[in-house]
């Protein structure tokens, strides 16, 4: 029974719910705001990541001026040209990214 038990522990994945931000040169206020608006919108839709994609691009359009390019999804590159101080990645929930940019 130990055995079964400690199987169980070993297939277990941990998962970090808080967001990791990997890159950004966003000023702080925007930055807070962004990421808390990436975690709501990705655990409303978890299942569905370009509705996610989709409404945190016409939040930021809103918000911040139009232009928004929003990437959600897991196991993807990228390479972006952009605005200076208006990109963020972040990884939420595990292997969750985001990525969101401004260029017009």
């Amino acid at each position: 029974m130990a055995d079964d038990e400690g199987g169980k522990e070993g297939d277990k994945k941990i998962v970090h719910t808080y967001p990791l931000v990997k890159h950004t040169d966003m000023k702080e206020e925007m930055r807070q705001e962004v990421i808390d608006l990436s975690v709501s919108v990705c655990e409303k839709y978890s299942s569905n990541y370009e509705l996610a994609a989709k409404t945190i691009k016409e939040t930021m359009d809103k918000k911040f001026g139009i232009y928004w390019h929003v990437v959600v999804g897991e196991g993807f590159g990228f390479e972006v040209s952009y605005e200076t101080e208006n990109i963020l990645y972040l990884f939420f929930a595990g292997n969750l990214a985001v990525v969101l940019w401004k260029c017009s």
